[in-house]
């Protein structure tokens, strides 16, 4: 399927929604409702066999030993830093250009975020970065990468890096599931601990919030797996102060039914990424590893293609425009009846409430630059080719109008 870009405006507005659900409920919706009956008719809603049964699908499909359920991929990072015993002034190096339970939850352990600046071609996490970061810190106790926008982070680096500091590595894979790194194993696999989201806009995602942390540490996982209900084991008997952060039965059983179309879906988000490509690519576009400035062809860059062994699972199509152009591309794209998002528009270091650890503008300029000319276009598996083209054409033309 080949795409076709324009330089005239389409004749008619087309609605292209950022993500759309239903899209993907449809087909399913039979499998589905029969599940949550099931698990309606049982009563058994916290801790059923769906959540066990679901914990071993999901290590079988990344790859490892073990998958602990928990409330949302947000408590999957506390629970994560609480079981590696990470706590009040540990210091722990993440992004500062990502959602922001990777820094905000951090907190939550009374431990304090680092924040590193980006590698702009991947707009992860830069090891470089971390190294200098780390030469200043007094308590460093993690690192953190994100595989942002469903590309992997760095591992090799990551992992090289943890055993230069002697610090263990824990993966934020919210965005990554069935994710691929260079080496060709998926993330959430090869730190100490993953932690995945089920949050509904994910490729895998619930009817509602849900996480899960996975480890190969069979000591890791049975502490997990008991911070999660309390700290306790054997029930009302506490070794250790935890939380009430389970997943759901029926999250579960609603998750099962859906695992085995992800990688398909993964698919359909690939093929859909590669028609942009395409289309912005003839129209002068380059990918993310040229920069913006100075001015080379159309003013837009796209996503950096992955590896040959890696897998970029795209949960977001993210592309760069000069940061005057950004915001009216925006609403212009709003008026068109395209949806989009910014991801992030405000980098954690320079968030109100983290005003305490003393960032301010121009401490990590990449990552402030990304903020302000980034911007994610529909990618969601169920697009039709006139939506896509529709989307592209809309974009191609604006910047080749703009001043």
């Amino acid at each position: 399927m080949t795409a076709t870009a324009t330089t005239t405006a389409p004749t008619a507005t087309i609605n292209v929604p950022l993500l759309d659900l239903k899209a993907q409920y449809g087909p399913l919706k039979k499998d589905i409702m029969a599940a949550i009956e099931r698990v309606v008719e049982s009563q058994y809603f916290i801790m059923g066999p769906d959540v066990g049964e679901l914990e071993c699908a999901i290590a079988g499909y990344v790859g490892a030993k073990y998958a602990i359920g928990c409330a949302s991929g947000s408590d999957a990072i506390m629970l994560a830093l609480a079981a590696l015993g990470i706590g009040k002034d540990d210091e722990v190096i993440c992004p500062s250009f990502t959602f922001f339970a990777t820094g905000g939850y951090t907190t939550k352990v009374g431990a304090i975020p680092v924040y590193a600046d980006l590698d702009p071609v991947t707009y992860n996490m830069d090891p470089e970065h971390v190294r200098k970061l780390a030469k200043k810190c007094k308590r460093l106790k993690a690192i953190m990468p994100v595989h942002l926008f469903g590309q992997a982070a760095n591992m090799d680096a990551f992992m090289d890096l943890g055993k230069e500091l002697g610090v263990p590595v824990v993966e934020d894979a919210a965005q990554a599931i069935g994710t691929r790194d260079e080496t060709g194993q998926r993330v959430g696999t090869r730190g100490a601990i993953g932690c995945f989201s089920f949050f509904p806009s994910k490729n895998l995602g619930a009817f509602g919030d849900g996480g899960i942390v996975t480890t190969n540490d069979p000591a890791l996982a049975e502490r997990l797996s008991i911070l999660r209900v309390h700290g306790g084991k054997p029930k009302y008997y506490h070794k250790w102060i935890g939380v009430n952060s389970r997943l759901d039965s029926l999250q579960a059983a609603v998750l099962k039914v859906k695992l085995p179309h992800l990688d398909n879906w993964s698919v359909g988000r690939q093929k859909n990424a590669a028609m942009y490509d395409q289309m912005f690519g003839e129209a002068g576009a380059k990918t993310s590893k040229t920069p913006l400035s100075p001015a080379s062809g159309l003013p837009l860059r796209t996503p950096q293609p992955a590896g040959p062994k890696a897998w970029h699972i795209y949960n977001q199509y993210v592309i760069r425009v000069p940061q005057a152009h950004r915001d009216p591309l925006r609403k212009h794209l709003t008026d068109m009846k395209i949806g989009t998002e910014i991801y992030y528009p405000v980098p954690l270091h320079l968030q109100e409430c983290f005003k305490y650890l003393g960032g301010k503008v121009g401490d990590l300029p990449l990552s402030e630059a990304a903020a302000n000319e980034t911007l994610a276009l529909p990618i969601y598996p169920e697009l039709s080719k006139q939506q896509i083209e529709y989307v592209a054409n809309t974009v191609i033309n604006y910047l080749k109008s703009a001043k």
